[in-house]
């Protein structure tokens, strides 16, 4: 019998781990970081152009408008023409984004610079996943994408108190300042240190009806939608906060940017609680069977945030201990959850990442759409985001696998081990969660 490959490579990698690691954390945070290190300065724009807070949300709404639907677009591009142009160019995007806004005389324009980063920024996650998927497979992906989750993690924690820290002391255009540099230093390292990693790009993929073809291929397939909708509705919740929580913290609790900022942190704190509460639980479970629990945290937080306020009053605490609880399910559903909707689906890789980022985006763009139409930011946390919490737990019980519907079981030694490798705290974004069993089996049979 031929002996195995090594576990945990398809190729020669043409990066190391450590370089795919950092340059793909930079690339994941670009969205992230644009968002959080924005949101502090929300209620100084509302006085700074005179605008309604609905107005002002709007600038949020757009980001994600475009964010989710450029994922459609340059996930295919990626397979057809290679990640690095189409990161580059995508990037550039972002760029010009960040300087009209910078720039910005109206509101309007800075509508218009916000929905440039949006589209520029979708590239980020989308390529990265790519870009590790493409290089790294089983252990060595987990590896990586591990310490892309740390990177990732430490990002939007710290960057609305970067932001509330830009807004007081330079005001609000430091905060464009700020996300144009990182910007140029993201496109800087991918000119120098990324070379091509997709070995096989093939340009019928990027052909209307070739794109058509692979996104049917998906939505028609009751795994990855189950998977997709569950996180994004779950992840929607998380973004449709970020358009109300400001409001709540700065206007009516009193806080300042700066506080406002080290508030979030309990979010982040919750959710980096979650994955260590994940890494354990995943040397017994498999990552699937953490979807639930997850689900009903994000339920508990939901349940708090509709009556707490009405019972002890609007507080920091009122609203932070909710979103914990809520950061904290999220922990533990998405490693499942991405590792589902990108099984089996190796020769459209970017086009899967990609549509799994448009559905979670796509449900932030959806909740802070809505919650703009609402009267105020305090109504879209009690009301609104508690249903979006009820949906994911609807989609993951109505979309469970019919008997009919389970996949054939990967054929493999009766006494292999059963090794999970969902050790990334965002869900195992690098390679598929099937191929990754797999592969381990064989290399340890």
């Amino acid at each position: 019998m031929r002996a195995p490959s090594p576990a945990g490579t398809t190729a020669a990698p043409l990066m190391t781990e450590r370089e795919v690691s950092i340059i793909g954390g930079m690339m994941v945070m670009l969205g992230p970081v644009s968002l959080s290190l924005y949101t502090p300065a929300l209620p100084t724009l509302v006085e700074v152009f005179g605008a309604s807070i609905a107005t002002v949300k709007l600038t949020l709404t757009v980001f994600f408008f475009g964010f989710a639907v450029s994922q459609l677009v340059c996930g295919p591009l990626s397979d057809a023409y290679g990640r690095r142009p189409v990161a580059l160019g995508f990037f550039g995007i972002y760029l010009s984004g960040a300087l009209v806004a910078m720039l910005a005389p109206t509101i309007g324009w800075l509508v218009a610079g916000r929905i440039l980063q949006g589209i520029g920024a979708a590239a980020g996650i989308a390529l990265s996943r790519a870009l590790v998927r493409d290089q790294y497979t089983g252990q060595a992906s987990a590896r990586v994408m591990n310490l892309i989750g740390t990177i990732l993690a430490i990002g939007p924690a710290v960057s609305p108190t970067i932001g509330g820290l830009l807004l007081g002391t330079f005001g609000w255009h430091s905060v464009f300042v700020a996300m144009t540099v990182f910007g140029l230093s993201l496109m800087l390292v991918l000119v120098l240190r990324v070379p091509e990693t997709n070995r096989t790009p093939d340009r019928r993929l990027a052909a209307p009806r070739a794109v058509a073809r692979s996104y049917r291929r998906l939505l028609s397939n009751r795994s990855f939608m189950r998977a997709a909708l569950t996180a994004g509705c779950a992840l929607g919740g998380i973004y449709t906060l970020a358009a109300a929580v400001p409001f709540l913290l700065i206007d009516r609790v009193g806080l300042s940017p700066t506080g406002f900022g080290l508030a979030m942190m309990m979010q982040t704190g919750a959710f980096m609680l979650g994955t260590l509460i994940v890494r354990p639980l995943l040397n017994r479970y498999k990552a699937q069977q953490l979807i639930l629990p997850g689900l009903l945290l994000v339920l508990t937080g939901a349940a708090i945030m509709a009556v707490g306020t009405h019972v002890v009053g609007l507080s920091t605490l009122s609203v932070m201990l909710p979103i914990s609880f809520w950061a904290c399910g999220c922990a533990l559903l998405l490693p499942g959850c991405t590792t589902n909707a990108l099984a089996g689906f190796g020769s459209i890789a970017g086009a899967a990442s990609a549509l799994t980022g448009f559905v979670q985006i796509g449900s932030g763009f959806v909740g802070t759409s809505l919650s703009a139409l609402l009267p105020s930011p305090l109504i879209a946390m009690t009301m609104l985001v508690p249903v979006m919490a009820v949906a994911a737990l609807v989609v993951h019980l109505a979309l469970a696998p019919r008997r009919t519907d389970e996949p054939a079981p990967v054929e493999v030694e009766p006494q292999a081990p059963d090794i999970e490798l969902a050790a990334d705290p965002l869900g195992l974004v690098g390679a598929a969660g099937d191929e990754i069993e797999a592969g381990t089996y064989r290399h340890a049979s």
